[in-house]
This record gives C-alpha cells, structure tokens and sequence, in this order.
C-alpha cells in the first residue's frame, strides 16, 4: 500500500515537471494535456530528458544571441580579476554587485579611477555574467555613442535608436569624460541618460571625479543634470590608480621603461 502511494506520488511529482516543461518550449494546452493523460512512466520520464535537453540547447544559443547583441569589444570575466585596491561603497559590497541585483533595480555603478586600473575590464565582466543571466546588455564607448546618436540624428533615426536603446535591461558606457563633447551631443548623452534613469541600469566608466564633468560637457548645468541623474540611485566603485596594465606590460623591464 505504502508503495502504490509512493507510485502515485512519483507519477504526480513527474507529471507536474513534464507538463511544465511542456509549456516552456509553448506546446498547446491541448497538447499537453494529451502527453499527460495518455504518457506511461516511462514515456513521460523520456520526454522530460529530451525537453531538458532542448531547453538547455535554447538557453545556451538565446545568452550566445546576447552577448553577440551586446556588442563587447573583447570578452572578459572575473576569474584572476584583483579587488585588491577596489573600494566599494558602503551600500554596496562585492557580492551584492556580483549578484546583479542592481540591474532589476535599475541602479548605477560608477567606477572611478585612473587608466589601467580595471574599470573597462569590470564592466565587460559584469555585462557577460549579465548576458548569462539572460539580461539585454549593450557595450559601448561614449564617443561611440555619441557618434551614433549624431548620425541617427542626422539620417532621421534617431528615435528608432532609443527605442532599441529603451528595451536594454543594462547600458554599459565606457570612457566617460575622456573626449570633449560639443552641445549637440552633449545633449544627446543627456537624453541617453535621462530616459535610462529609473528605466533601465547603467555602469558608467571615468577617469574625473564628478566635480570636473562640465569641463567635458561644454555646459554646468547640463553636467549637473546629468550628474544628478547617476548619483540619485549610484554606487561610486573607486579602482584607485594603480595601472594594471602597466604591471604587466611586457615592456616594463626593459630599459626605457626604467
């Protein structure tokens, strides 16, 4: 008797995990229904291997789709990645950040620091766990951008661009404040960043603190408003200035680099 309910349970426990399944590669109701009322044991332990198949094959190509989409200029992770000298914020540790809660939050992770010392890296790293977290991720350069936004401007497109730009779950924007940007585009950035604010996550890297922003916005206030816009919902990520790179150069022994 003990068996029998056992059986029973097992069939319910595989039938409820098969009708599931079912439904997330969108077979008909009918369908379904049909597997389980008519489907053995055996038949439905078959179809439940083969769906868990397919759904792993779907999972793989559609995070592949969006890390294509994402447009990465290289891929990166975190695996050999040195914190050291990283200074998180107190509202935000490491874990919280590598647990990507920020994006369904719709927070903004500035990281701040001198050239070298990892911020490109960090935000390629979190747009790809991210992507595999089936998370619209777009990469790009603020000077790509704004170039972007100019010519779309220029051809009549530009609102089709926000529109893509608007179904993203994360903008990465790196290199901020590292060109000089006229009011045109200035203002473009500003709209990027407005129509983002509590819409959709940023990760901003720069290499100036907040206080000599205007300087590359060509205008004060816009800078301000922008600024206000980051920092409302932002978590600054300082990497200090220590220059990664230059640690590792293969040139850094030899003579002229002395």
């Amino acid at each position: 008797m003990a068996g029998d309910d056992s059986d029973v349970r097992s069939k319910k426990l595989l039938r409820a995990e098969v009708g599931d399944k079912c439904r997330r590669i969108m077979l008909s109701n009918g369908t379904i229904q049909a597997i389980l009322d008519n489907a053995t044991m055996g038949q439905l332990d078959y179809l439940s291997s083969i769906i868990s198949h397919e759904l792993l094959l779907r999972e793989r190509s559609r995070r592949a789709r969006y890390i294509k989409k994402a447009t990465f200029p290289t891929l990166k992770t975190f695996d050999g990645y040195d914190f050291n000298g990283i200074a998180f914020p107190n509202l935000l540790s490491r874990d919280e950040m590598l647990s990507l809660q920020f994006i369904p939050q719709k927070k903004v992770l500035v990281w701040y620091g001198g050239c070298g010392s990892g911020k490109t890296h960090a935000m390629i790293a979190l747009g790809v766990l991210a992507c595999n977290h089936d998370y619209k991720v777009k990469f790009t350069t603020v000077g790509q951008l704004v170039s972007r936004l100019s010519e779309a401007r220029y051809d009549g497109t530009l609102e089709k661009l926000f529109a893509e730009l608007s179904h993203l779950d994360l903008l990465c924007l790196d290199e901020l404040c590292y060109i000089l940007l006229d009011r045109e585009s200035a203002q473009l950035l500003f709209r990027v960043i407005s129509e983002s604010y509590e819409r959709k996550a940023l990760i901003i890297t720069t290499n100036l603190p907040f206080n000599e922003w205007g300087t590359f916005f060509t205008d004060e206030q816009l800078a301000a408003a922008i600024i206000d816009r980051i920092v409302h919902y932002g978590h600054l990520i300082n990497t200090g200035n220590r220059d990664w790179r230059l640690e590792h150069s293969l040139m850094k022994d030899q003579p002229h680099m002395r």
